[in-house]
């Protein structure tokens, strides 16, 4: 909290500064010359704070407010809700006292609204409640718009999140697409593509996105020959710093998978490791055949007190001294969990894959841009249908990635009845993998990996269980791997014609546009 308010506080007062030097005490100008996009909820203290602050030169509470709602708009990063502040008044009062009396203000004109358009205040539909304020809901009803960050989020938040405030304000509600920059995730990270690109269609592709669509009638056998040979040529180059700082030894003619991302149940790393421990047993007893050498690459790192995130961590790594040490598969399988993953991590994994696995259940990754830059290095998307996932589908085409799992309507039509035991006790394979986590396959002196087995089976005081579906998904799962692992090998130029459509039809995952849209849309400017 007092980190949010420092930060909050500096900026309205550094901008009010810089405003008065121009205007003095009028601030009919403000919201048209200044325009403050709230970054999820963590500085949502900023509309009450420069709602103080203009009511310390003079300012009445009802202009601040309308000041700061034109200046503000909110961009949501997530439906889980864990992650929509919520904060004790008595708590905040210890740090800034004047917000809470102004966040009070402000409720009970958002109640005074609701009575004039003779509508009742909800749970879902108010900004204190009880004795803690809502943030997120702060920030829908002060703020003059909202946006999610892909399309299929936006509509999450009209129909379910926020769906009581989009019943009163339909004409807040907007989506921005998220993006990511050309320059640093392609042009910068991966020079040999971006020089294979530039020689064949110029380099306008690094200013303007969208030119990437010229590459698309350009794919033919020679195209996809170089495209391989600078997709192995990244591998290789990945392989020496994965051998430098990990001493895990792979080979660039593999196959790479890989996923990078925070460590958080909904991403699913559970279930990318249930799997691995399913392709080792099938290579084993020999249930799998004709398998593509496959080196499955995690980068994640787990909050300091996500206990299960850091039993997945321990588990992955787990797994990888297993398979990695099996004499009988460590020649078709590898996997490495790379040490403090970061950016320069992501700058050198990024270029090499030739899988991206975004696999969280439809309906809890709000976007995601891990996904759009490895689509932009020519990673087929091995996911599900949530998030940015549905949009790069719909650029590059099904046929050109790796799509399985339920879709948001379908989880919700079963989440209230869903048994995954029972699936435990009909499907003889999830429950070997599953019962590897008790039955002393693996270590487990701390119960960690014991715990992530009751929270599929039994869950916990503040969840059902298997809440992220991973026994539901698992079986489609484990058929797209291995599909994606099948296509990799049997025609190695029809893969790298898919790698290279998904090339071509990254442009509209520039941030240029993001950008546009949100001065066009929301800034005004």
């Amino acid at each position: 909290v007092k980190q949010q308010y420092v930060l909050v506080s500096a900026t309205m007062q550094d901008i009010l500064r810089s405003y008065r030097k121009r205007h003095g005490s009028d601030y009919s100008f403000f919201s048209k010359e200044v325009a403050a996009q709230l970054n999820d909820t963590h500085p949502t203290m900023a509309i009450p704070e420069l709602i103080r602050l203009l009511g310390e030169d003079g300012v009445s509470f009802e202009d601040a407010f309308l000041i700061a709602r034109d200046t503000f708009a909110y961009t949501n990063h997530t439906v889980m809700q864990e992650a929509l502040e919520k904060w004790d008044l008595a708590l905040l009062r210890t740090v800034c006292p004047d917000i809470v009396d102004i966040m009070k203000r402000i409720d009970a004109r958002f109640q005074a609204d609701m009575a004039a358009k003779g509508l009742p205040v909800l749970p879902t539909r108010c900004v204190i409640e009880g004795k803690r304020v809502h943030m997120a809901q702060l920030a829908v009803y002060a703020t003059h718009a909202t946006n999610g960050v892909a399309a299929l989020h936006s509509e999450i938040l009209k129909n379910d999140v926020f769906a009581d405030w989009y019943a009163v304000w339909p004409e807040r509600f907007q989506n921005k697409t998220n993006g990511i920059t050309q320059r640093r995730w392609l042009g910068l990270c991966n020079p040999e593509l971006s020089a294979l690109i530039a020689g064949k269609i110029g380099g306008g592709f690094l200013a303007d996105l969208d030119e990437l669509a010229k590459l698309k009638p350009l794919i033919d056998e020679k195209l996809c020959d170089e495209f391989r040979a600078v997709k192995r040529e990244k591998k290789a180059q990945l392989c020496a710093e994965i051998e430098r700082r990990e001493g895990v030894k792979l080979d660039p003619d593999m196959m790479f998978d890989v996923q990078i991302k925070r460590l958080h149940e909904y991403k699913r790393q559970f279930m990318n490791a249930l799997s691995l421990l399913a392709i080792w047993y099938g290579l084993k007893d020999g249930t799998i055949r004709n398998f593509t050498p496959t080196a499955y690459i995690f980068g994640a790192k787990a909050a300091p007190g996500y206990d299960r995130a850091k039993s997945v961590i321990r588990l992955v790594n787990m797994i990888a001294d297993k398979v990695n040490g099996d004499p009988e598969t460590n020649d078709k399988l590898k996997v490495v969990f790379v040490q403090n993953y970061n950016c320069s991590w992501a700058e050198k994994i990024i270029p090499a894959a030739d899988v991206s696995e975004p696999i969280s259940p439809a309906g809890t990754e709000a976007s995601g841009t891990g996904n759009m830059k490895l689509m932009l290095n020519g990673a087929v998307t091995l996911g599900t249908f949530d998030g940015a996932n549905v949009e790069i589908v719909e650029e590059a085409g099904r046929e050109n990635n790796y799509i399985f799992g339920a879709t948001v309507d379908e989880l919700n039509a079963i989440r209230d009845t869903y048994k995954p035991r029972a699936i435990y006790k009909k499907d003889k394979l999830i429950r070997r993998v599953l019962d590897a986590l008790v039955d002393g396959t693996f270590p487990d002196e701390d119960g960690g990996l014991k715990e992530l087995y009751t929270a599929i089976l039994d869950g916990a005081s503040w969840h059902k269980p298997d809440h992220y579906f991973v026994l539901k998904d698992f079986r489609p799962y484990l058929e797209a791997k291995l599909l994606v692992n099948r296509d990799y090998a049997a025609d190695p130029r029809a893969f790298a014609r898919k790698c290279l459509v998904n090339v071509a039809s990254a442009g509209k995952f520039s941030s240029d546009r993001t950008i546009r849209e949100y001065a066009k849309d929301i800034w005004n400017v």
